[in-house]
């Protein structure tokens, strides 16, 4: 009994001293009104944390090293930690994504620039139907990511989107590495790519389908074509769905873009017919407004050719 009653007085005893050390009494009235100012302006602190200007804070250094265009980084790419991004509108709406108009830019300053983000739907809301062509071949890294895809889970359409975003990120970081004419990849994150504007101010090339090119021009375009399907081709590439309606004329400058359903042309079973449907796609065009048939034909015999020599 002495025992608990040693306990019980121990108890109360450390009891006591927690209720010292709670109650108000020990601290000052000074003190007390500090404490109070300070919880006051904490209560009364916005809790928003975008930023004071913009429409968010910039994502470049969200996205690891890895997920950021190839180096030496163009001038105009901003890095600046207090860059912000503000919306400027939709500039194309699409099969798998839409493409928003974005400028990037430091507050305060004169430096901004203009880019493209392309942010990819789930595959839920997609209205692209034949995705299953472009993607053989294509291997997930992981078999969780590969059963929830075929499940079509929430967590799989995600990963669906974001493995898109990815192909054409990285396709576009090859492809601009070895001087093919597509727009600078800026940065992937999640399923947003952002990449260079291809236009003036904010408003885009034109499409080439939208023009009407002269004879000079006519054959430097078609020149520029031939060698934009030999780099992709020796890449190992095939773009998929080149048309006149991807490709845009910048300064007199061919530009492709839509490049998420890039083909590996070796793995993928249909490669070489999806390389031969480019070619004859974009070589259509250019055939219906004077260039010889003939050229178009020895096209496709050279990146055959090509394509056979892995």
């Amino acid at each position: 009994m002495a025992r608990k009653s040693e306990f019980s007085d121990s108890f109360q005893s450390t009891k006591r001293r927690r209720r010292d050390f709670d109650d108000d009494e020990v601290f000052s009235a000074e003190e007390q009104a500090r404490f109070e100012e300070m919880r006051t302006e904490f209560d009364d602190a916005p809790n928003d944390d975008g930023p004071p200007a913009g429409d968010r804070w910039t994502i470049w250094w969200d996205s690891e090293p890895l997920q950021r265009g190839p180096e030496p980084l163009p001038d105009w790419v901003i890095t600046d930690h207090g860059a912000v991004d503000y919306e400027l509108g939709v500039l194309k709406t699409g099969k798998e994504a839409d493409v928003f108009l974005i400028e990037r830019a430091v507050p305060d300053t004169d430096r901004a620039v203009v880019l493209a983000s392309k942010r990819y739907r789930s595959a839920e809301h997609t209205q692209f139907n034949r995705a299953g062509d472009y993607t053989a071949g294509r291997g997930a890294k992981r078999s969780r990511d590969v059963r929830a895809m075929a499940k079509r889970t929430t967590f799989g359409l995600e990963q669906a989107a974001g493995r898109w975003a990815a192909a054409e990120f990285d396709a576009l970081k090859r492809l601009y590495v070895v001087g093919a004419p597509v727009p600078y990849p800026v940065q992937v994150l999640g399923t947003e790519v952002v990449m260079e504007f291809i236009g003036h101010g904010r408003t885009a090339a034109p499409r080439l389908a939208e023009t009407r090119p002269d004879e000079p021009e006519l054959e430097s375009l078609w020149e520029q074509a031939c060698e934009a399907l030999r780099l992709m081709t020796e890449q190992g590439f095939a773009h998929g769905d080149l048309s006149p309606y991807n490709t845009v004329v910048h300064e007199g400058r061919l530009v492709v873009l839509d490049l998420p359903q890039i083909v590996d042309i070796y793995a993928n079973p249909l490669g070489h017919d999806f390389l031969a449907r480019d070619v004859e796609n974009l070589g259509s065009w250019f055939t219906a407004r004077g260039i010889d048939r003939q050229e178009v034909d020895d096209l496709q015999l050279e990146l055959k050719a090509i394509a056979a020599k892995p």
